[in-house]
């Protein structure tokens, strides 16, 4: 069982990291479209360079602050009882490993930018990203917590944008140079973080559907009619999430060929139209 808090928190940095990826491949692609390379994370300009690693540092420290409140907090430190894993908190572990994987991701890839300890290419770091989205995967495939009803559809649903992050960023690492690799993989890690939020406020929130109830830690619906309305809801935000991502990168490419158009871009443009 989840809470709000464990929804949010987490969503909120795919839904960060998300966002800066489709914004970098956008601008990168724009100011220059024959260099174009994927690239797992983007350099954040300003101040003198100092916020160039800025993405890493916040995925290294946002995972490892999750991972300290699910291995922490949430047990109490209660790991063991009668010489196991305390079965009371299997899903906490369980959550904690995969944030494990992602602050790993984190750590090689700060390691590889900024020391000469460990020289990867981008390529290798692709594959280091879609392991830890492989984590995930199995984490919500084969969570030990049985989620059933209206809270296990949303469930599957998140496991579909999950699988959509490991195929994008195992693409990013067999397809250097693919614009629409790049970008699809900001949109996927986004729409992570979008579901996330949704999840969020629908099961543990004000928007829950009609004829389902959260009581002792479970969502039941009353009748098998409620429950299909709320997946069928659930289709539909899923829906209404993807195609206001995809206006919303329409939007922001148009702004962006406007402003910084590379001159190689525009004579193409312009031979296609004549």
């Amino acid at each position: 069982m989840g809470s709000f808090k464990g929804h949010v928190l987490p969503g909120t940095l795919f839904l960060v990291v998300g966002v800066w990826h489709i914004w970098s491949a956008l601008l990168r692609f724009a100011s220059n479209p024959k260099s174009f390379r994927v690239r797992v994370w983007n350099t954040v300009p300003g101040f003198d360079g100092k916020l160039k690693y800025l993405e890493l540092y916040l995925v290294v420290g946002g995972a490892f602050i999750d991972l300290c409140v699910e291995l922490l907090y949430s047990t109490h430190l209660k790991f063991f009882v009668n010489g196991q894993l305390n079965p009371s908190h299997m899903n906490d572990f369980e959550h904690a490993g995969m944030l494990l994987m992602f602050f790993i991701f984190g750590l090689v890839s700060l390691l590889s930018q900024k020391t000469r300890f460990l020289p990867l290419p981008e390529g290798a770091l692709c594959l280091v990203a879609a392991t830890a989205f492989c984590a995930e995967y199995l984490l919500f495939y084969f969570h030990s917590t049985t989620h059933k009803g209206l809270e296990g559809y949303y469930h599957l649903l998140l496991v579909l944008l999950i699988g959509l992050c490991v195929l994008s960023t195992v693409a990013g690492a067999l397809l250097p140079t693919s614009f629409p690799v790049d970008l699809s993989n900001g949109i996927a890690i986004t729409l992570q973080g979008l579901w996330f939020y949704q999840t969020a406020f629908t099961l543990y929130g004000p928007m829950m559907p009609d004829g389902c109830l959260l009581k002792e830690d479970n969502i039941s619906c009353r009748t098998m009619d409620s429950q299909v309305r709320g997946e069928l809801l659930a289709n539909f935000q899923l829906f209404s999430l993807v195609l206001g991502v995809l206006g919303a990168v329409a939007v922001s490419y148009t702004f962006v060929d406007s402003k910084y158009r590379h001159s190689d871009l525009r004579s193409s443009h312009a031979i296609q139209d004549g």
